[in-house]
């Protein structure tokens, strides 16, 4: 019997998407610790890289017979990141409404800032008004409900994949619209 660590990758992934349980037993071990610390650099939460990691794998085993990737590391990669950002993301809001996330006063001096942050909110207002109706109502979903993707989907009747896609592209057109003022849209 060939040992399936002299695999490639996209041979495991063939293997994995018949239903072959070493397959993606390999696939595991060999990506786990690259995975492991993508997800560290960024949270600094052993509890919350390792949930990640199971989330992923979990969801790849489900999906296996249904996957096309062209790449296992680099899907895997992004699928970190994006489950990371998500996870900060809501962090921060479980924070911002419990009050431990300090939210940056205006200076004494002058309330230049606190002008400015209004006016840059009234143009998010006014930008929202401009989005497609889907999109608009997912966008406002998710940044004034603070409702995750899932829960977009499932009170909306589509898929997570089209509430993602939904975001990005109002997420693209805002930023657009704003130039470079987009960088102070962390709490948006």
């Amino acid at each position: 019997m060939t040992g399936y660590s002299t695999y490639t990758d996209t041979v495991l992934l063939d293997l994995m998407k018949a239903g072959d349980h070493r397959a993606f037993d390999e696939l595991y071990n060999r990506h786990w610790k690259a995975l492991y610390q993508t997800a560290y650099a960024m949270l600094r939460d052993e509890n919350a890289c390792m949930d990640i990691l199971q989330d992923i794998f979990v969801w790849l085993w489900e999906h296996h017979a249904h996957l096309v990737l062209s790449t296992v590391r680099g899907y895997l990669t992004m699928a970190v990141k994006y489950k990371a950002s998500n996870y900060i993301r809501r962090l921060n809001r479980q924070r911002l409404f419990s009050g431990q996330l300090a939210m940056p006063e205006p200076a004494p001096a002058n309330g230049e800032l606190s002008v400015e942050l209004k006016e840059l909110k009234a143009l998010v207002v006014h930008f929202t008004e401009d989005l497609p109706g889907r999109c608009r109502e997912v966008f406002l979903l998710s940044r004034n409900e603070y409702l995750s993707n899932r829960e977009i989907a499932q009170r909306l009747g589509i898929s997570e994949k089209t509430v993602e896609n939904q975001i990005t592209t109002a997420l693209k057109r805002l930023r657009v619209k704003l130039g470079n003022l987009s960088s102070l849209l962390i709490f948006f």
